[in-house]
């Protein structure tokens, strides 16, 4: 029997099952036909992110950041660069602490950037503070679970 993996569509959110062993070999979406994977981060509203942290059968690494942050704003490339190295294996996402700031406040973020690793729907391990590129990935995939 073929292992399946939840996939959220990052255009229209429509859920996928795709073969867990295909993830890497660009599949899209059955609703809209985007791909599945555009090797970037994906900016979430707090409904949109509620749907994919219950809903998604990969790993969630977030960024919580706000416009007004300088240091958020210095790690957006480096969260985009690692993106593009993590993905199919978990899907980046950022949200603007601005713009949901009750989930901020949820989740008890008390400074930004932070990242948040999240698997079944539960947050397994968090980091605050900015980071390059190069960390990003090595504490994202020491953090993940097996």
């Amino acid at each position: 029997m073929t292992e399946m993996t939840q996939i959220l569509c990052p255009q229209c959110d429509a859920i996928n099952r795709v073969p867990t062993a295909r993830l890497g070999d660009g599949p899209r979406c059955g609703a809209c036909k985007s791909p599945l994977f555009q090797g970037k981060p994906l900016a979430l509203s707090e409904e949109r992110f509620r749907r994919h942290l219950r809903l998604s059968g990969l790993p969630l690494l977030v960024d919580f950041w706000a416009s007004w942050c300088g240091p958020c704003r210095a790690m957006a490339p480096a969260f985009e660069a690692a993106a593009a190295t993590l993905e199919p294996r978990m899907r980046l996402i950022k949200v603007s602490t601005e713009e949901a700031p009750a989930l901020a406040g949820e989740l008890a973020i008390s400074s930004i950037p932070t990242l948040a690793l999240f698997a079944g729907g539960r947050e397994v391990a968090r980091q605050a503070g900015a980071m390059p590129a190069g960390r990003i990935i090595a504490w994202a995939e020491a953090a993940a679970p097996r």
